[in-house]
């Protein structure tokens, strides 16, 4: 293993104090754990709550801020934050609105938030939860019941946390929340494994002409193992298992061609390209692009596209302000 820390131990803590330090007008952590909350606490909104394992940078500390998450909750590298830790963070965001929790679909973490969204409600905190589920790769999975949650969490952190600073009540940023959900779908590939620093080895092994379709975002293989195309051929592959999922002929989409950690801007405008062109063609209408790495994998090489159905409301507040570490509007 060849990597830049200091120590398989303190890897998440380090990170997470690095992060913060990186902005501390914006950004602070709490003493319970790797949680890391706006510098100045926001009241007279609903506060939204979102983490899982480390290992997914800039997610989902890095979407901190402004218009997006109040606090974000970080477990050891691709382990879900325990139900104590989550806690801390809903209480440290709390506001007389209540709290909304945005989860990724790994059993893990929707067991834990929904402890810790338990232990809150016995101190009549309000809170309650989202469970993003966007991968079309997998209907079930070795670590979940159901899709996985991937990239379009962001999403889905964008646009209802957008909804929360305008203003919006409990049930009203849930709803918008659960519409994102309901139109948006991420596939994702690999051309390298990573490595948990803890393994101190790869999750898996790939030849040097071999690729992995259907990845997740913990290091666990694709669906398919399959000979490396070129650039287009593997993104039409990723965007037809997409759009044979939803109709997104005639409407206006955003497209996430997302970095998995280890590949260069330079492939991802490739991917992008290509996307942009095979849409078109499809009747599919590109409202915005968002490239770049967003929810990755560590060091793992490979991308994963998420297509986003928009409606008037979403679109609104896609576009509304957003100051954080990794995404600004």
């Amino acid at each position: 293993m060849k990597k830049l820390i200091n120590g398989v131990e303190s890897v998440e803590e380090q990170m997470i104090l690095g992060l913060v330090k990186s902005a501390p007008q914006k950004l602070k952590k709490l003493e319970e754990g790797n949680v890391v909350v706006r510098a100045q606490k926001k009241e007279g909104k609903v506060a939204l709550v979102s983490g899982g394992g480390s290992g997914h940078e800039p997610a989902h500390g890095g979407f901190v801020g402004e218009g997006m998450l109040d606090a974000a909750v970080a477990g050891a590298v691709f382990t879900s934050p325990t139900p104590d830790k989550i806690l801390a963070g809903i209480q440290a965001v709390s506001t007389d609105k209540g709290v909304l929790c945005i989860v990724k679909n790994y059993t893990g973490d929707v067991m834990n938030f929904e402890m810790a969204i338990d232990m809150a409600k016995d101190e009549d905190i309000e809170a309650d939860y989202v469970v993003v589920n966007d991968d079309v790769a997998v209907k079930d999975s070795l670590y979940t019941t159901g899709r996985r949650g991937v990239a379009g969490t962001v999403l889905v952190h964008k646009i209802a946390g957008a909804k929360a600073e305008a203003g919006a009540s409990l049930a009203e940023v849930k709803a918008v929340a659960e519409k994102v959900i309901a139109n948006v779908r991420t596939m994702g590939m690999a051309i390298s494994p990573c490595t948990v620093p803890a393994a101190g080895k790869p999750g898996f092994e790939l030849a040097e002409d071999e690729v992995e379709i259907g990845i997740g975002i913990h290091g666990e293989p694709g669906t398919t193992r399959e000979k490396l195309g070129t650039a287009d051929e593997t993104a039409k592959k990723l965007l037809d298992k997409i759009l044979a999922d939803i109709d997104y002929k005639g409407q206006e989409v955003v497209v996430l061609v997302n970095g998995m950690g280890a590949t260069p801007l330079m492939e991802l405008y490739i991917i992008n390209n290509f996307v942009q062109d095979y849409l078109k063609a499809q009747g599919v209408k590109v409202y915005d692009t968002m490239v770049g790495n967003y929810m990755t994998s560590i060091e793992m090489a490979g991308f994963s596209l998420t297509l986003l159905r928009l409606d008037d409301e979403m679109k609104a507040l896609y576009d509304a302000p957003a100051d954080t570490l990794a995404l600004k509007r």
